[in-house]
């Protein structure tokens, strides 16, 4: 009985820890977004890490580019999909993240933000100070696909403007005198 137990153990254990070493890493395996190109360093409060059926990986900055992901990845299965607790920058499963969707707080790369956290007294503190609601993932994501063509909109025109914030001051030219 008690090798049983022992090799039901080994095996869990053989099969899990390479989600669980990939996980560990996923800044080093995706320094910026898939999708928009943020620094996931700097972001690594709201970024999403995925793990796909075929062994492949995505990282994204936020819940908006993850939801991008999962769209543009529909033949293949979600093995895990990890989420930084807003807390403590460490990675959870998003599944068992306790989510906070709106509130005061801007959200990254969303007009309405979504926030995961590892337990609901923080969720609860977060909202104390912020707003916003307590949801699951599945409403969580839910509520990006909803937001996504808003906040598509929103994306484009920053962008526009920081493109055009930095195009170089156009001077008239000044006809030459004729003598």
């Amino acid at each position: 009985m008690k090798n049983r137990v022992f090799f039901v153990l080994a095996a869990l254990f053989v099969l899990f820890l390479p989600s669980l070493a990939s996980a560990d890493d996923d800044l080093a395996k995706h320094k910026s977004c898939t999708y928009c190109g943020m620094d996931r360093e700097k972001w690594n409060f709201s970024r999403v890490f995925i793990e796909y059926d075929d062994g492949s990986t995505d990282g994204t900055c936020s819940l908006h580019c993850a939801a991008v992901s999962l769209a543009l990845n529909l033949d293949k299965a979600p093995a895990a999909i990890w989420v930084a607790d807003y807390d403590t920058k460490q990675l959870i499963r998003a599944e068992d993240a306790v989510w906070v969707v709106g509130g005061s707080k801007p959200g990254v790369m969303s007009k309405r933000a979504k926030w995961a956290f590892a337990d609901q007294a923080a969720s609860r503190a977060f909202i104390g100070a912020n707003g916003g609601t307590e949801a699951v993932f599945e409403q969580a994501v839910k509520v990006a696909y909803e937001d996504m063509y808003e906040d598509t909109l929103m994306i484009r025109v920053r962008r526009a403007a920081k493109r055009k914030a930095a195009e170089p001051a156009q001077t008239e030219a000044v006809p030459a005198a004729q003598h």
